[in-house]
């Protein structure tokens, strides 16, 4: 921290720019832990510089992709705990890119906030930090913006956005998805960060009912809210060493029925056996609750399925060896069928 850095003025319209200072050597240590061999900069520059390892390529090309937290934050301000949702807004980001076939490089966070609290920015990275050590992908910067006035002074957004590399010859292709083709479910670890202002109104966030216990969960209703998006990024990578997959789908928000098309070749429709989808407790207890339809749970929530794997039939055995070998519990979901891109729930 520069001691000469200060200004009075600043200080009294809301924004202290020391507190910023204090924030980057407390969340210094939680960077330093997502070090990879690329990257080239150390925190406090004015860009990250990352240099990958094209060894191997004959093509390469970089694959990004950004998103943020959303509305799941109003708990985390409810209930002061912020040591999770960073880990939320890397995998929402670094399992839409592992989609394409690319393997993470790095992740930058943004984080706008009406009072600056280092303590609390460094709680926040720090669960950025593990969701960048998880898929082995540097934190190569962000940015942390004081805005007094914009947020409420205990409020933040936080987003982020990553890069990945991929070997061009060995992209996803959707277009070799045959009628045939087996679906393969990749666990969830329940609702994720999708659909949360439907659960805050259906359980009453912030009314108390956070609080609320139910026989068919092992802890409060607030602990299972918080579970943090699970990341995918070693599980494809193993995947995708053992067989050539024909499209993989991240299921966030809009369900089954808005991201499963988006993996499907033209002429190609999934089948899905409704009685093979393993749904937590969690989306029970919130469809009853909400008295909400079931197709509608399906089209908001990703109800148990975090990311669904295309693969040949011949392929099937031993792409769920590698991902079980990888302590993935995978599964088979369905099939792939002739006709219009879309999805039948059976």
């Amino acid at each position: 921290m520069n001691p000469e850095s200060h200004s009075q003025s600043y200080r009294a319209s809301g924004v202290d720019i020391t507190r910023g200072y204090r924030a980057v050597e407390l969340m210094r240590p939680f960077v330093e832990s997502t070090r990879t061999p690329g990257l080239a900069d150390a925190i406090g520059g004015f860009g990250g510089l990352f240099r990958p390892d094209l060894a191997g390529m004959s093509e390469p090309v970089l694959v990004s992709g950004t998103d943020g937290v959303g509305t799941k934050l109003k708990l985390a301000f409810l209930l002061d705990r912020h040591d999770t949702v960073g880990r939320d807004c890397v995998a929402m980001c670094v399992n839409d890119i592992v989609c394409c076939g690319a393997k993470p490089l790095f992740f930058l966070d943004y984080i706008a906030l009406g009072r600056l609290d280092p303590e609390k920015v460094a709680s926040i990275v720090s669960g950025v930090a593990a969701g960048c050590v998880e898929c082995a992908a540097a934190l190569v910067g962000g940015e942390t913006a004081e805005m007094p006035g914009f947020y409420p002074p205990d409020e933040y957004d936080l987003a982020g956005f990553a890069v990945g590399i991929a070997d061009r010859p060995k992209l996803l292709d959707k277009t070799e998805m045959r009628p045939g083709d087996v679906l393969l479910a990749l666990p969830s670890s329940g609702l994720h960060s999708n659909g949360f202002s439907l659960v805050r109104k259906v359980f009453r966030i912030g009314e108390g009912g956070e609080n609320r216990r139910y026989a068919e969960l092992p802890e409060p209703l607030w602990e299972t809210l918080l579970t943090p998006t699970r990341i995918y990024a070693k599980q494809v990578a193993s995947l995708l060493a053992a067989v050539r997959a024909r499209s993989l789908a991240h299921i966030t928000g809009g369900g089954f029925f808005e991201n499963i098309p988006r993996a499907l070749a033209d002429g190609c429709r999934a089948r899905i056996e409704r009685k093979a989808v393993r749904t937590p407790p969690v989306f029970g207890i919130l469809q009853r609750e909400g008295d909400i339809p079931e197709r509608d749970m399906f089209n908001t929530f990703n109800m148990g399925v975090g990311m669904v794997a295309a693969v040949a039939p011949d392929d099937a055995a031993k792409a769920l060896e590698a991902l079980h070998g990888a302590g993935e519990e995978a599964y088979v979901l369905g099939e792939i069928v002739a006709g219009e891109k879309g999805v039948d729930l059976c």
